[in-house]
């Protein structure tokens, strides 16, 4: 007993609380590779990782999230005005798409994407996004219980009031954002940017110094000065006489020289691979394995912890264990649509899809077919009175009994209506007395 209330007094110490500093120093997050400063708002000004984060933050904002709710082995769609807060009007002055594609690009290009679960009495009013540069975090230093609170300009929340999606997370209320992940490659992105930018400036000039014999005048060394000044700012002025005597050595390489363009495209693939997505779905020529590959490598992973952490905070305690929040993709999936209908044949053919769930998929009404197809497409199964009919032989037979003879298509029909007006098979029995 008294080593137990040893463990208590130990565990219930005040715990050092400190403040996430560099979140509330740094209005942006920065990198500091050699004297290159890479910030959020530069980093997007090169193609491939803007080209890469928008196309990935669209295709997650462009999926619906739907509500379901799993009774056994059966899972059902549920409406709920959670649903439509996530996936259309969230109350905010934001969309459901702009919601979730801002979060997405935070995700990558900061701490993580934020937004506010603003509940009334225990329901779900309103989800507002908050820029992570807004956000700071108050911490203790147990590396077990871990503890935070979130404020947001001076006003402390707590982490369950909002929705966290966290890349390369280790505490579960800051990510790590691709500036931290890889600092040299996109260091190296932004001095080629910079780099080109110069040569547009100066025509492409290289830079040099000048070789003289004899020592000459301030005068002409402040006039070569000006000449070559002139120059270098892609002015008018394109030629540079040289007096005797002085020559021009060159101190730096062409881009052709320095394989810009190879060097260009070889960093393209690279930032793709940061982003684990194939180069071709950027440049258009994507096959379906590379789609394939997008969609199981890059987007599943974003949406499976996008909608854990959506789960944590939209559900409450007694709804977790049977409903969960998820992505419809189906749209995702669907690929080309001849190979698509050769999977529903395929599919149709072996019965283990039907006609109308099939229909649905493609969002085209439903023929409401209530029986399912059963091997060499002659034998009707009834799956609502358990029986069996044959067309060919005009016969009908209930699983486990002995079959009926010659009983007509038209009175399973009928019997089929009973059970669906009267609630059953005592309707059944008291409509065959009739």
């Amino acid at each position: 007993m008294g080593l137990f209330r040893k463990k208590v007094e130990i565990r219930e110490e005040p715990k050092e609380t400190k403040v996430d500093s560099s979140a509330v120093d740094d209005a942006l997050l920065r990198v500091l590779i050699g004297n290159t400063e890479v910030s959020r708002e530069n980093i997007m000004n090169i193609p491939s990782v803007a080209a890469c984060i928008n196309k990935i933050a669209d295709t997650v904002a462009s999926l619906n999230i739907k509500l379901y709710k799993r009774t056994g082995d059966r899972v059902k769609e549920v409406n709920d005005n959670r649903v439509s807060l996530l996936n259309k009007e969230t109350g905010d002055s934001l969309t459901g798409f702009q919601m979730k594609k801002a979060m997405v690009e935070d995700m990558y290009l900061g701490k993580g994407g934020y937004a506010f679960v603003n509940k009334m009495q225990g329901e779900v009013k309103s989800l507002h996004y908050v820029e992570e540069k807004r956000i700071s975090f108050l911490y203790d230093t147990d590396p077990i219980f871990k503890d935070y609170k979130i404020s947001v300009n001076g006003s402390s929340y707590e982490g369950f009031q909002f929705i966290k999606l966290l890349r390369n997370t280790k505490n579960g209320w800051k990510g790590t954002s691709i500036l931290e992940d890889s600092p040299t490659l996109m260091g190296v992105l932004y001095d080629s940017q910079k780099f080109e930018q110069n040569l547009v400036k100066t025509g492409g000039n290289k830079k040099g110094f000048l070789e003289v014999a004899r020592k000459i005048s301030r005068e002409a060394i402040e006039e070569l000065k000006s000449a070559f000044r002139r120059m270098y700012s892609n002015g008018t002025e394109n030629v540079i006489v040289l007096n005797e005597g002085i020559k021009f050595q060159e101190s730096s390489n062409s881009s052709v020289e320095m394989q810009l363009n190879e060097n260009k495209k070889t960093n393209n693939d690279d930032i793709c691979k940061v982003f684990l997505m194939p180069p071709s779905i950027l440049n258009g020529k994507a096959s379906e394995s590379d789609k394939q590959l997008y969609y199981e490598g890059c987007i599943l992973p974003i949406l499976n912890n996008f909608s854990e952490a959506i789960n944590s905070v939209l559900l409450t305690e007694d709804e977790k264990s049977s409903y969960f929040f998820a992505f419809d993709v189906g749209d995702l999936i669907k690929g080309d649509i001849e190979k698509r209908y050769k999977a529903y044949e395929i599919a149709l053919k072996n019965g283990f899809m039907q006609l109308d769930e099939v229909r649905k998929n493609e969002k085209l009404p439903a023929f409401g077919l209530d029986f399912i197809k059963l091997g060499l497409q002659d034998v009707l199964y009834f799956s609502k009175t358990n029986e069996i009919y044959t067309p060919n032989t005009n016969k009908l037979s209930k699983m486990g009994e002995a079959s009926a003879e010659n009983t007509p298509i038209q009175e399973i029909q009928d019997n089929n209506e009973n059970i669906d007006t009267e609630g059953g098979e005592e309707g059944n029995e008291s409509g065959n007395q009739e």
